[in-house]
């Protein structure tokens, strides 16, 4: 298992062979609104929180996609077994009238990548999504047990 050093205990892909996955070592600190707009639509890249899950059946990516809709997001496999997730969170219009007292929520384009293991079932990918969260579930060739094959002893 890989220790986390920096966030909330759980499992990081920092230390995971399959990913290239995007880190950010500043996640977590300060806030957004004194950012500038093309720093805060670069963040949505690396700010889209994405789960990895191993079953016996699947590999199983849920991302929360809170305010997106499906029709936004792009899920695809390419070069070689790279699930690639991406989209646009669109920034919401500004009226003259406006006076804006905090900025948190992120917008522009997002991309996460991570590279499936061998045993990944690429051309049976399924996706779905449900308030926010997409699913994407990647089924898994059956692990093949070694035939055995009992010999009669003569004699």
């Amino acid at each position: 298992m890989a220790l986390s050093l920096f966030g909330n205990g759980r499992q990081s892909n920092f230390f995971d062979p399959f990913s290239l996955d995007i880190w950010d070592p500043l996640e977590g600190f300060g806030t957004l609104a004194n950012i500038p707009t093309s720093a805060r639509e670069t963040t949505a890249i690396a700010n889209t929180r994405i789960d990895w899950k191993e079953t016996p059946e699947a590999h199983i990516f849920k991302a929360d996609l809170p305010g997106i809709k499906k029709e936004e997001v792009k899920v695809e496999v390419e070069d070689g077994r790279v699930l690639q997730i991406s989209g646009e969170r669109s920034r919401e219009q500004e009226e003259k009238n406006d006076k804006w007292h905090r900025v948190e929520r992120s917008s522009g384009k997002f991309m996460r990548r991570f590279r499936l293991p061998e045993n990944a079932k690429i051309d049976q990918v399924k996706a779905s999504m449900e308030n926010g969260v997409l699913t994407v579930t990647v089924p898994k060739e059956e692990e093949k047990k070694p035939a055995v094959k009992a010999i009669d002893i003569s004699g």
